[in-house]
């Protein structure tokens, strides 16, 4: 227990990558996602803020959210392991290793757009635009 804690003070708790609007722009770009990027970048930071590591719950319903895109653990990913309809582990979700947060996120875009993020709907139906980078 001591030597436990004793790392966590010497390292530090888990902290995920910030991105900001450029990079986040240039992300969604390096991802496959070419289109509507004002949308993307307002629904990153409305769920997020752009941390990689964000974790969002309980919901009601005891789900949990992950990373950049707050994907549901109900639906979307697996908390032991890889499943959900995007067949991920949800604690990979906070890594920095974020291509398949995008994978799972063009997924759930495809299938309910938009309007599958409480942010994009609560924040984001007039995205302002991200400044030339």
């Amino acid at each position: 227990m001591m030597l436990a804690l004793a790392l966590v003070t010497i390292i530090g708790p888990a902290a995920g990558t910030k991105y900001s609007q450029c990079q986040l722009a240039t992300l969604l770009r390096n991802n496959g996602i070419t289109t509507n990027i004002n949308d993307w970048v307002c629904l990153i930071n409305s769920e997020s803020g752009g941390n990689t590591a964000a974790k969002g719950g309980p919901n009601s319903n005891g789900s949990y959210d992950y990373g950049l895109f707050q994907v549901n653990s109900k639906y979307w990913c697996g908390l032991n392991g890889p499943g959900g309809d995007c067949n991920v582990a949800c604690s990979k979700l906070l890594d920095n290793s974020v291509a398949d947060d995008f994978a799972c996120a063009k997924k759930i875009y495809a299938r309910h757009g938009f309007s599958a993020w409480y942010g994009w709907k609560n924040k984001c139906k007039n995205p302002p635009a991200v400044t030339p980078c």
